[in-house]
């Protein structure tokens, strides 16, 4: 491995390392950031270690955690009690807290919302922070699939790099 091949591979795992971080930091683009680093190093070296098939199943992978995330949210308020006003205070509430709060408002944004959309429903004030509590839960878990998703791809990519 030449120094140049060094200083590539050393890039591409800074924008991995920085897609992790988006797990955390809801306004980065988490795992389309760990493929991102994977396909620059494929062009870079024409495919030789990370090849279409791994770029592939990489690109499954991110489709996978972004589907994953853009329903954990509302899958966890559902299975919480979340009536249809919670959903749509859910989805309203993801928009407006990216728009208003940043990476804060794109966690607390979605449960706010539920909550507020339930009790506009005619929830009461009990089930409707339960109906939010579901929508945390959802965003939980949706954070430790991208985790286990982009330490995956990670490892493959090392893997691949230095087989």
């Amino acid at each position: 491995m030449g120094i140049l091949e060094i200083v590539l591979f050393s890039i591409s795992l800074i924008i991995m390392i920085v897609g992790m971080a988006g797990i955390i930091v809801p306004i980065i683009p988490s795992i389309p950031l760990v493929w991102l680093g994977a396909f620059i190093y494929a062009i870079f070296t024409h495919f030789e270690k990370v090849t279409w098939m791994v770029l592939l199943i990489f690109a499954i992978l991110t489709i996978f955690s972004i589907v994953l995330e853009n329903i954990g949210n509302v899958y966890g308020a559902k299975k919480f009690g979340a009536t249809r006003w919670g959903i749509i205070g859910s989805i309203a509430g993801t928009g407006i807290g990216f728009y208003m709060g940043g990476p804060i408002g794109l966690i607390l944004g979605p449960i706010v919302g539920t909550v507020i959309f339930e009790l506009i429903g005619g929830k009461g004030f009990r089930g409707a922070l339960k109906s939010g509590l579901g929508n945390f839960v959802g965003f939980l878990g949706g954070s430790v699939v991208k985790i286990i998703v982009g330490l995956t791809m990670i490892s493959i990519f090392v893997w691949k790099v230095f087989r």
